[in-house]
């Protein structure tokens, strides 16, 4: 039997974060009512006439600088002309002959290894908006407020073989575009979009397979199964003899499989030509300099810096920087407590447990990093034990609450009164004799129960060090 490879390269829409559109002042909010995000310039109106959002080209810059790119200091817009209902003006503003970052890549870390994706070339383009299919009525709505939204395309080579390749670089890529602040990249917001172009061939085979698009996937759960089935699809063609079409298809979650949705265009289908409405534009050095000086510390370099400056391991160091927002809060956390390593524990354990347990993404944390530094100081000051700060802690996690008022209010402070202590420990000894006699057999362990049964006494409110000290003073002195 035949082994085939899997070619697969990677078109990648991504909203930028900027305030307002990139030719015109409405604002970019994802949501809001239909048709109220919009205006007669990026509605396409007759006789309006676009500007140029200058914050859309630093970003721009930015991105095509933290991948790698060579910035095209002298780049242009064109006009990508089709018609949908979607796109009012029947044309979108694009870029093809100079897009304004080009011949870049990142490296990425599978199971096989070490590689690099190229990157052909990074563009910037004003999305279109959005077909509302109602099917009580019958009928096709659009809402235009998507439309005019700067996105910045970033074109992979195809230099990817496998499901697992792709959502390592996608992942990669969301990091990066989060890390410089240029996106959001909120897959469910549409803010970060994939187009997969996929094609097969024999293993060895020097010649690509015919390739298949398949546009606007919004999730790494179903992009994976995509290109699984996809993959499976073009094989089966082959192997029965028949060829594989290029063409634009929809891959429905759903159902598991894809359909044809249009014979896959090329650019001269488009009929591009330079956009008359907005002049060239001219990046100095000066200007280039600028945004090279600004930039931030990544998620690779972060997460060697945590390993040498905070003294934590290299997986605790993985996980905090996997998320922009997880690796702020443990930084401004580390600001203010100055302990690093209780920030990265209370982060590794108690925040992964409730993530997962309430099915949430780091970047849905609402807790403040001053709220995780005075539970933190309260253990160490002795305040509350663990037991009581985890308490405590699930209570910041879901409801926001102040921890000093929070312990204040339920009385869950540390019990240290000593003479208490001794008359709980003395009672619960007078009531346990077989844990006493085990004890005095030298069975050391019988110790824990009596500790145990104190330490329930005091509804876990008093120093468990305190208490294994008093209850073997105690379990010693008897006779």
């Amino acid at each position: 039997m035949k082994s085939y490879e899997t070619v697969i390269g990677l078109e990648v829409h991504v909203e930028l974060a900027t305030k307002s559109k990139i030719f015109c002042g409405c604002t970019t909010q994802f949501g809001g009512d239909p048709n109220t995000h919009c205006c007669p310039v990026c509605t396409g109106m007759p006789g309006t006439l676009p500007v140029l959002n200058k914050r859309v080209v630093e970003f721009t810059m930015a991105a095509g600088l933290a991948l790698n790119c060579t910035i095209t200091q002298r780049c242009k817009f064109d006009r990508k002309n089709y018609f949908y209902p979607d796109l009012p003006k029947a044309y979108q503003v694009s870029q093809l002959y100079l897009p304004i970052c080009r011949d870049g890549g990142i490296e990425i870390e599978t199971e096989a290894g070490r590689k690099t994706v190229r990157i052909h070339e990074i563009h910037m383009e004003e999305d279109a908006g959005k077909l509302v299919h109602d099917p009580w009525e019958d009928c096709t709505l659009v809402d235009y407020n998507r439309c005019g939204v700067p996105l910045i395309e970033i074109v992979s080579e195809p230099d990817m073989r496998s499901g697992e390749e792709v959502l390592v670089y996608l992942d990669k890529l969301r990091l990066i575009l989060q890390y410089l602040g240029v996106s959001d990249c909120k897959m469910q917001e549409g803010s970060l979009r994939a187009d997969i172009n996929l094609s097969v061939r024999e293993v060895g085979a020097k010649e690509f397979g015919t390739r298949t698009e398949m546009k606007n996937m919004n999730s790494f759960k179903a992009i994976a199964r995509a290109i699984e089935g996809e993959r499976k699809r073009q094989i089966e063609l082959i192997e029965s003899g028949k060829k594989v079409i290029q063409e634009t298809r929809r891959w429905d979650d759903n159902k598991d499989t894809s359909f044809a949705m249009r014979s896959k265009e090329d650019a001269q289908d488009y009929r591009y030509f330079p956009e008359p409405d907005l002049p060239p534009i001219e990046i100095s050095d000066e200007w280039l300099a600028s945004i090279k000086a600004f930039q931030p510390e990544l998620r690779d370099e972060k997460m060697l810096r945590y390993e040498k400056e905070f003294d934590i391991p290299s997986y605790d160091a993985s996980i905090i920087t996997g998320s922009k927002h997880l690796a702020d809060l443990f930084e401004e956390t580390v600001a203010i407590c100055k302990k690093p390593k209780e920030v990265s524990n209370w982060l590794m354990v108690e925040t992964m447990r409730l993530l997962k347990e309430q099915e949430m993404e780091p970047e849905q944390i609402t807790f403040r990093p001053t709220q995780l530094s005075a539970l933190i100081e309260m253990v160490d000051g002795n305040k509350i034990n663990r037991t009581v700060a985890k308490e405590v802690f699930e209570k910041i996690f879901k409801e926001n609450v102040e921890p000093e008022e929070y312990v204040a209010q339920n009385g869950l402070g540390m019990i240290s009164d000593d003479g208490l202590l001794r008359t709980t420990i003395d009672k619960i000894i007078a009531d346990s004799p077989q844990s006493v006699a085990d004890y005095k057999s030298g069975k050391t362990k019988a110790m824990g129960f009596i500790v145990g049964q104190t330490m329930k006494e005091m509804k876990g409110k008093a120093d468990p060090g305190i208490v294994n000290q008093l209850v073997k003073e105690m379990l010693d002195s008897l006779s």
